[in-house]
């Protein structure tokens, strides 16, 4: 069980555990303060990923967060995986859990990918129950994480930022910000993330997450950016952060990196410049934070 103190995630800079790094998390983990895990790969009943997230959870604050409940699909939620999860956040008592906004399961088969939804007031009430059902069954607030889109719904009524909005006012649900789904987004659908940052909740945001994406062109040539996890986050994804943090003030910040995973101190090097962001907008004046600077 984690240790007494450790159930709320630090204004630090947190990284996704991935168990090579485990005795560099031992040995000396800094700056890094927190860790987030998949839920999926711990739902087991033992083991030595199950023992060595034990042995960290007495160390540092653990963020769970769920890749396979399919929130936004059309079908109820799976009450076997839930039943899973309720086992591993009883146990863990995880300092927060989060999900994504997204659907990944159709008549019975889990795909192997987060899918968008139409925002639509159908989409949100379908949604909103099962947020609803999630949180009654952890007996905990779920953070409900904002996706990285490729496409928009015509059928959509509602600005994302809007529909993450309600459906936080609806549930009581907290918001993760994914600042690289961000400007993913805002690059392939062709808007400002500046104005999706100004639009968003900040207030309700529990945890920010970086990560790197891959660049691309669609059909026509245009750029595609691709969620991909898989490098450093890139020099707009760090201006796009300093933007936010100067709106939210400082928050749990995560680095993730999940494929082609990097050696511990580029991870390490990584996270401490997310710490180095939150330090600049801890010391800034208030008069100095919140004042919104047009790029040059």
């Amino acid at each position: 069980m984690p240790a007494p103190g450790q159930n709320t995630l630090p204004h630090a800079p947190g990284v996704g555990y991935k168990p090579q790094h485990y005795n560099d998390l031992i040995t000396d983990a800094a700056p890094v303060e927190w860790l987030e895990i998949h839920a999926e790969n711990y739902m087991g009943d033992g083991g030595r990923p199950l023992a060595q997230l034990q042995h960290l959870a007495k160390r540092f604050p653990i963020s769970v967060h769920g890749v396979g409940l399919s929130i936004g699909g059309e079908a109820p939620l799976d009450p076997d995986h839930l039943a899973r999860l309720k086992h591993l956040c009883d146990w863990l008592n995880p300092a927060s859990f989060s999900e994504h906004l997204a659907w990944s399961t159709h008549e019975g088969a889990f795909l192997n990918d987060l899918l968008p939804l139409p925002y639509t007031d159908a989409t949100l009430a379908r949604v909103a129950a099962h947020i609803d059902e999630v949180q009654q069954v952890l007996g905990r607030q779920m953070l409900l994480e904002n996706p990285s889109s490729y496409l928009a719904f015509d059928a959509s009524t509602w600005s994302e930022p809007d529909f993450m909005h309600e459906l936080a006012r609806r549930t009581g649900c907290g918001l993760l910000l994914d600042v690289n789904n961000v400007f993913v987004s805002a690059t392939n659908l062709g808007y400002h993330p500046h104005d999706y940052i100004d639009a968003y909740p900040l207030d309700l945001v529990g945890e920010i997450h970086l990560g790197g994406h891959d660049e691309d062109t669609d059909d026509h040539g245009a750029p595609l950016l691709i969620d991909s996890h898989g490098r450093e986050v890139v020099e707009p994804v760090w201006a796009l952060l300093d933007y936010t943090l100067a709106r939210s003030g400082p928050r749990a910040t995560l680095i993730e990196w999940d494929t082609d995973v990097p050696d511990w101190p580029t991870l390490a090097a990584e996270a401490s410049r997310a710490g180095d962001a939150l330090a600049t907008v801890r010391s800034a004046p208030p008069n100095v934070r919140f004042v919104r600077s047009e790029p040059a």
